[in-house]
């Protein structure tokens, strides 16, 4: 297997060596950026797997590069910053971050997530391409399909009832997974969140909600009255139709 790229983008020189250095003692290739141009660069040449990026750059704002990025690229994408307003952590997710880790961070954790992130991602996938259209889905894979929907799972990547790919984060494929693999049960955000970070929900912890949100943007005909994710009051969500395996 191949060592797995990861780009830390910080204008602090000494952040971004402190991080190269323990990533790479853990068998990590990974290239130190230390503004936006460079990372669009490396994007064109050398795509990353994953990328740790700071919203504290001084040549642009840190949540217009990650929303740059989720339009153009696809790769892991792990929002490190000093900014603990939980407005901010929102508005990251909202981008289409994968996580979100303040600063001051402890190693240790920061690799354990970078590591989640890692498995949810499919192995030797072109994720820093950008999505193309597709007149149909692939043929011989194993598809979750509803309400004319399709969930390639090994390709992990959706089709609409037009059958035109639609492009989703790694958090929102890991979502919607998570809901066709269980029809008709509330599931509630504690589950839903150990199911797809692998971690429990903190008592502001509005990572469910956000991702729900984006995800019905792109998959119901009214988000404002949504016939697939259906709210439960109190308790969570219900994917409502039904699905079936090809």
């Amino acid at each position: 297997m191949s060592t797995v790229h990861l780009a830390v983008v910080d204008d602090e020189v000494e952040i971004t060596q402190l991080v190269a250095n323990y990533f790479r003692g853990h068998g990590y290739r990974v290239s130190q950026l230390h503004d936006s141009a460079a990372l669009f660069e490396l994007m064109a040449a050398d795509p990353p797997l994953l990328v740790l990026l700071d919203l504290g750059l001084g040549d642009e704002d840190g949540l217009a590069i990650a929303r740059k990025l989720r339009e153009h690229h696809r790769c892991g994408l792990v929002i490190v910053t000093g900014r603990s307003d939980p407005v901010d952590r929102i508005v990251g997710l909202e981008v289409g971050a994968d996580d979100y880790v303040t600063k001051p961070f402890d190693l240790r954790e920061l690799l354990a997530r970078i590591k989640a992130l890692q498995r949810r991602l499919e192995p030797g996938a072109a994720l820093a391409a950008p999505p193309a259209a597709a007149d149909a889905a692939p043929a011989g894979r194993a598809m979750l399909r509803f309400a004319g929907w399709a969930l390639d799972v090994s390709a992990r990547t959706l089709f609409n009832p037009q059958q035109r790919e639609v492009a989703l984060t790694t958090g929102e494929f890991d979502l919607l997974n998570t809901f066709a693999r269980h029809p008709g049960r509330v599931l509630s955000r504690d589950f839903l969140l150990e199911s797809t970070r692998g971690r429990e929900s903190g008592p502001f912890d509005r990572t469910i909600d956000v991702q729900v949100g984006r995800l019905r943007r792109k998959i119901e005909t009214d988000p404002e009255n949504p016939q697939i994710i259906k709210s439960v009051r109190g308790a969570g969500y219900l994917f409502v139709p039904t699905v079936t395996t090809a």
